[in-house]
Parts: structure tokens; sequence; C-alpha cells
């Protein structure tokens, strides 16, 4: 590969080119510098010596180019040459391009495999590319394609322009999807802010992206050079099409109020109102160790290198537990904040960073990763944008995980054991996205805001928050009686009783409204003409069960055990899982639990049972039943222990992914052993414990009269039939917009299930997303659904759905609907359905 060469008179500016330019090849380029003198009180200047000895550096057969600033430095690099062997000095090529452009054009050409002739042609040409984009830049039009080739014909550079209509513009969550699909694609990929008149970044690194400063109505200008930069500007155009999944009419923002500037009563703090409702609690204060690090130098730098790897990786699984326990928690759409954090530690920009301290200035691990993180955030910190700025919460949280397995840090204890207020000077997402709202009342911190990432897990979980208050809070003493109204963002230390009173009332007139909303939802939910629909509870914990009987749930039609299996080294034991079974089963009392055994794979990965290999698809990979009947032990200890729950209670199993009559017919076996072993021991459990599958396979569909024979029930699971029918990825952002469970393919597929079902004498329920959208209520309960299975907030709404709807009319919704060619059609329809009567 060739090697590039950097003279200049000012040794920082030597090493920003260097830097720019190593990022932009993610460091597979040889590049050294050779700049400034020894002299601290003018070290502007050049050396042939430093000259000569950068050029050995990076010395290599194919050739090295040395680009140049000005003046003496072009003498120097002359003289450089003749301290070399003769045919080393013939190898080495002096370049007249621009310096900043040049280098970058050089390291790219370099990293493409270009040949010396090539590189120099790249650097003499780099200033065209800002001319032309300087140029171009006048053009009125919104998308500008550009047929511009490089010198290398087989690398042709596209570009488009785009405005941005996302109402808080490439935020985390947007930013996330852009970078995830630009690193899809071989071609390199560079994004600017023409609204804003930035430079040119890297398409494939979250903090540049991010740092652009986008917002709504900005215009970009994306290129792409490589031989797929069509098929790439093409996946990202579709992302601005579809607003990244964005609905802006829904954007989840308080109402900001004015703040009084003192105090109007004694112990009255005024803040930020960031989260709605009434607490009255004592409080806890929540203070994280801080993590010092000491530098030093290292040696054996490869091996640093390896342990800050090290580092990262485990930190990757502990971001991608919290973004399980989160989507069980918030919901997918909230929880993919942590997508971004998952980014964060793939951000080629701040890895390069991290390693070139490490094997330049030979420091430890823990000193590289601060410094890089320090100034990834100190990027975001001096944004003009304050929505912007705030995204440093989240660098700052994924830097201190890091941080934390570097230094074997224990992670702080957020868990209360009574319920209470927590004080703090601020909350990171994953510390947020961990409270339990049972015992967590309130949050009251010294900083944050009410759009930071923090704030809006606050208010999906429903703790009132007030943030911003005086320091003066962080010295309260545990057990301080604290009330706080984050709607109005005011909190009290040790309130008087009229101010108790007050808050005291505000709490129980929302709590009325909510209990009353809760009354309806206990009632059976059936339709105004007489047809009954059970409606049951998703769930993912202990706390999910108690949320969904107090919401009306007439059971759980789907448990997801994988929680039992998060954030842990090894799997739960037969007597764990009992505990939890029968803790779940005792909340719900006499209503029906349905346990899903263990569904892993795909979205669902578990570090310490891995399928031996890397897959490439793990969704059609070695997930769900596969895994189970691969694991026999696994299984058995699972089923051991729900068949011991089921004793005396209304308890069912239920196997997920199933796809053909063979693996059904082999977890009967396996059920059959473990029953026998039971009884053999003399164990009681409920012998005539229901069996049933999920249909989520295309083939489970085509195949559903078999299997209806070989079980109890049926449950449509439609986030994977959607995406299994679409053959979309609901992942991949370029496709995703096909996987809509309203596709009247999709709805076919659902039908058939349902007539297959109850043909042989069987229920079927509906436990995906859609059963929650209360739009679709009407076409599910038309193609004859038994029950609909939902997160635990969204029961009193679908019961009300379906009291206001009559079994004929959904009947009459649902044929329209599978008579449709698209989901967009489908959605019309129901929009434009009249209310019912």
């Amino acid at each position: 590969m060739v090697g590039i060469v950097i003279v200049s008179h000012s040794k920082q500016l030597a090493l920003g080119v260097r830097e720019l330019a190593a990022q932009m090849v993610r460091g597979e380029v040889p590049i050294a510098i050779a700049a400034g003198i020894e002299d601290p009180e003018n070290p502007l200047g050049t050396d042939p010596i430093q000259v000569s000895e950068a050029i050995a550096a990076v010395f290599s057969d194919d050739g090295v180019l040395v680009l140049m600033d000005l003046g003496s430095a072009l003498l120097s690099a002359e003289m450089a040459l003749e301290f070399l062997p003769e045919e080393q000095r013939q190898k080495v090529y002096l370049c007249e391009a621009p310096l900043v452009e040049g280098a970058i054009a050089a390291v790219v050409a370099a990293a493409a495999g270009g040949n010396i002739q090539q590189v120099m042609s790249e650097a003499r040409g780099a200033l065209l590319a800002k001319a032309t984009q300087l140029v171009g830049a006048s053009s009125p039009a919104s998308i500008v394609d550009s047929n511009i080739q490089t010198s290398n014909p087989e690398s042709p550079t596209r570009e488009i322009r785009l405005i941005v209509s996302n109402r808080l513009g490439l935020h985390a969550r947007p930013a996330a999807q852009f970078v995830a699909t630009a690193a899809r694609f071989q071609s390199q990929i560079l994004v600017q802010n023409l609204t804003r008149n930035t430079g040119l970044v890297r398409g494939d690194s979250i903090n540049q992206v991010t740092t652009l400063g986008v917002r709504q109505g900005h215009e970009l200008l994306i290129t792409a050079t490589g031989s797929d930069a069509d098929a790439a500007l093409a996946a990202l155009q579709v992302l601005f099409a579809t607003n990244f999944g964005e609905d802006n009419a829904a954007f989840n923002h308080p109402p900001v109020l004015q703040h009084k500037v003192a105090p109007a009563t004694e112990g009255e703090l005024s803040g930020i109102p960031a989260s709605a409702g009434v607490a009255i609690a004592p409080v806890v204060r929540y203070q994280p160790a801080p993590i010092a690090i000491t530098e030093y130098r290292v040696d054996d730098t490869e091996a640093e290198w390896q342990r800050l790897q090290a580092a990262i990786h485990i930190a990757r699984q502990e971001i991608q537990t919290v973004f399980s326990q989160a989507s069980f928690q918030i919901g997918d759409a909230e929880a993919a904040i942590f997508d971004a954090h998952l980014l964060f530690l793939e951000d080629p920009v701040l890895l390069e960073a991290a390693h070139h301290r490490i094997l330049e200035q030979h420091i430890n691990a823990e000193a590289a990763w601060q410094a890089a993180v320090d100034e990834v955030a100190t990027s975001y910190r001096t944004l003009e944008d304050s929505y912007l700025q705030e995204r440093v919460d989240d660098v700052v949280d994924v830097g201190q995980r890091v941080m934390r397995l570097l230094t074997g840090n224990a992670p702080a204890n957020l868990h209360l054991e009574s319920p209470a207020i927590l004080v703090a000077s601020d909350l990171t997402p994953s510390d947020t996205a961990g409270l339990d709202p049972t015992k967590v009342l309130g949050i009251c911190t010294t900083s944050g805001s009410a759009t930071s990432h923090s704030a809006i897990i606050a208010r999906t979980l429903g703790i009132p928050a007030v943030l911003g208050v005086d320091a003066q809070v962080l010295y309260l003493a545990d057990g301080t009686l604290m009330a706080l109204d984050g709607e109005s963002g005011t909190a009290w230390v040790e309130p008087e009783l009229d101010i108790l009173e007050h808050l005291q009332a505000k709490r129980e007139a929302w709590q009325s409204a909510q209990q009353q909303a809760r009354a309806t939802a206990h009632q059976p939910a059936i339709t105004s003409d007489g047809r009954q629909v059970g409606v049951f509870a998703n769930i993912g914990s202990i706390n999910d069960v108690q949320a969904a009987v107090a919401n009306g749930a007439e059971g759980v039609g789907l448990l997801r055990t994988e929680f039992l299996y998060l954030d842990r080294t090894s799997a739960p034991t037969e007597e764990e899982q009992l505990a939890v079974y029968q803790a779940i089963a005792e909340v719900l009392e006499h209503r029906p639990l349905i346990i899903r055994t263990l569904d892993i794979g795909g979205d669902k990965p578990l570090p310490y049972l891995r399928v031996g290999f890397p897959e490439a698809n793990p969704f059609l990979g070695w997930r769900g039943i596969r895994f189970c009947l691969g694991n026999p032990e696994v299984f058995k200890t699972q089923l051991r222990a729900i068949l011991r729950a089921s004793f005396g209670r209304q308890i069912q199993i239920m196997l997920p992914m199933i796809a053909t009559v063979t693996e059904v017919r082999a977890a009967k076996a396996i059920l059959g052993e473990v029953q026998a072993e039971l009884k053999q021991a003399g164990i009681p459990f409920d012998t005539g414990i229901k069996l049933g599958i999920m249909v989520e396979v295309p083939s489970a569909v085509a195949i559903a009269e078999r299997l209806a024979a070989e079980v109890d029930f049926f449950s449509i699971g439609t986030n994977d039939l959607s995406q299994y029918v679409m053959a979309g990825d609901r992942t991949n952002p370029r496709v995703a917009n096909l996987v809509d469970a309203l596709h009247p393919a999709v709805l076919r597929m659902v039908k058939q299930t349902v007539e297959a079902g109850h043909a042989a004498g069987i229920s079927v329920g509906l436990c995906g997303e859609l059963a929650a959208d209360p739009l679709a209520t009407a076409i599910l309960l038309g193609l004859g659904l038994d029950e609909l299975s939902v997160n635990p907030q969204s029961i009193p709404a679908i019961k009300q759905g379906i009291h206001q709807l009559s079994l004929a009319e959904s009947e009459a919704i649902a044929a329209s609907a599978l008579e449709q060619d698209s989901a967009q059609q489908v959605r019309e329809i129901i929009s434009t359905t009249p209310p019912p009567a």
C-alpha cells in the first residue's frame, strides 16, 4: 500500500490533518508526519531529517507520497530525499496538491488499492470536488443526480440533496438509522449540511452525523463513491421519504411552563416539568461513585487495545440486554434509544481515536478511552442546537459503561427497598430504563431537560419527574419527605400541610380518573351485538403482571420468559424459574397464564447461550423451538418448572417459532418425558395442561389444519409473521416499511389460521403488536379471533373499542380489508369508517 507523509510548519496542523485523513479510511493507510521544530519559543518550521525519518517510517515498494504546506516545507522535503538510498528515492513522490484536501483524497485512493500514480492524481484533483459542491450548492433543485466520475472509472460518485422533514431532525434514533444503513454498503458515504454550511463528514459515524446539527427543514448533500453508490443513496433516500418511521404529529413533548425565579414558599424548588404526575414520598439520594482513572505508560500496546475491545464487547452485550428489557417495559419505539448506544460503541471515529492514543502515545486503555469520549462529548456540547447538546448524556452513559468494565467498578444499585422519590444530579438513559415504577414514585434532579432521553423514558414509565432544580436538593438526608408536581415543574421539601392537601387532592383526582377507566376495563369485552372477546396481557416481568391485573387483563396471553435469562452469566435454575412462575400465577389468581418457552435468537441473543457460529441472518436461523430442541436440558429445565407451577393453577405452555409438525411432536415427546419423570418422583402437576403454539411462520399457516390436530390452541405472532410473509427484516430501515401487519397478505394469513383452528375446535388468539392498535380492533374481530393479547397499558382502550363495535360491522370491515392492495388502503378504510352509533 502507498504510504503518505505530511510535512508542515505546524505540528498541531499536521496531527490534525493526519487524524482527519486516518478517519476516512479507518486507519488502514500508513501516514507519518514531519512537522515543527524542537524550539519551545518558536516551534514553527520544518526539518529535513524529520522528513526523511517520516518517509522511512511508511516506506513501501508501492511508493510514498509526500504532501507539504508551504515555503520551506518544500525545501525540506527535497533535501530529505538526499538522505535516502537511491533505490528508495526513486519511489518517493513530492506532490503539489493542497495539504488537507490532498491528504484526504490520497488516503482514500490508497485504501482503495490505487497505485502511486492514481493516488497522486486523486490528491491533485482534490479541490475539484470542493469546487463542484460549492458551485452546485446554489442549485434550487431539492434532489440533484450527479454523474461525475472520479479518476477511477470503477468508483463512480453520485450525490443527492434531501430536505429533512423530521420534527427534531437527525436526533439519535434517525441518526442511528442513517448510519446503520450507510454502513451496509461498500461505497464511501459523506454528508454535508448545506443549510448550516458544514464540512463533509463520514456517513458511517454516528457522532459525526449527529454533530452536523441537522434539524427539520435543513438541506443535506449526500455523496456516495463506489460500485454500489446508486443503491446506497436509494436506500438513504427511502429513510427520508418515510420520515425515518417517525410521526411528527405524535411527538411527545411536555408543555413548557414559566418558572418562578424565587421560591414562593419555604422549601419550594422550581424546575423543569419533564413527566406529569404527583409524587409524595421520602427522598433517596442516588450518587454513583465517580470512576477515578490514572494515566500511565504501557509497552504492550496491542494487549492494551485488546483489553479495551474486550470491555467494549461486554458493554455491547449489556446494552443489548438493556434494549431487550426496555422493549418489554417501555416499548420498541422508545427502546430504540439504545440502538444509538450500540452504534456509539461501533463508531469508527471514536474507536480509531482511542486506538491511536494507545498505539502512538502508549497510554493505558482507561486514559485513551476517556480522552476519546471526552472529545466526542465536547463536540456535542459546542453545538448551537440545544436539543442536540442533550445527546451528550448518551455519549457519557455509554462511555461510563465501558469505563466501569475497564476499572472493575460495580454498577450502582438503583433498586429501592420501599417506595421513594429518587434525587440525583442526573440519571442516564440506562439508569432510567431500569427503574421500577412501583418503587420509584418520582424523580428530582439538578440537571437534565424535558427532551432528554431519560425524561422520555420517565414519561413512558409514568414516573413524575422534575428536573433542573437547585443543587441544594443533593444535600437532603435520605428519608426527608418530598412532594413534586411533574406537570408544573415544582418540588417541595418537607411541604406544609396546605401544600400536601393540595397535591394529595390533585393526585387523588388523577387516580380517580385512572380508576374509573380501569373499572370499565375490568368488565368483559363484549361487542354491541353480544360477541365476547378475551383481552389478555403480554408481559415480561412480575411487575408487568401487576399492571396487567390493575388494567383489567383477563389473563396473560404471553409471558415472555426471556427476561429470566437476561442480565446474568448462566441460565436460570429450575427453582429460580419455578418461584417466578408461581409468583405471577399468584397475582393472576384464577386467570389463565400462557407461558411461552424460551425464544432466543434473531433480535434476542443471549451471550452465554450461543448458536455456536455466526449466523448471516439470525431471524432465519437457530432460534425459538429450534434452539430448545437442540438443547434438551435447557428445554427440560424450563418445562419442569412450568409443570410444577401448574398444579392447582390455570397455566398453559406455548411453543415459539413452530414451522413443522415434526417440531411439535418432538417438543411433545420431551414434554412427555418430563411429565413421566415428575410422576415417578411423586411431584404434582396439572396432568391436563394445555399445549399451544405460536403461529408466526408462513409454513405454520400453510399446514395450520395439521398443526391444529396436535395442539390445544393457536396464538398468532404478527410481529414475526409480518416480516416472514413480506420477506422484510423489520430491523432494516430500507425494507421496514414493507413489514406492516395490516397488509392484506398478512391479514389473509390471520384469517386462514383462524379458520383452521376453529375447524379443529381450538381457540385462536393474537399476541402481536397489531392487537394493541385500536385501529385494527374491528378487523381482528371481523376475522374471528377469540382472544387479543396486548401490553398492559393498552387493555382499557382495546376493551373500550370492542364495546363500541358490533360483530356484523367488524366482519364487513374485515372483508373489505382483505380485498385491498396495500396496508395503506386498509388504513384508509379504517379511518373512513363511520364511528359506531
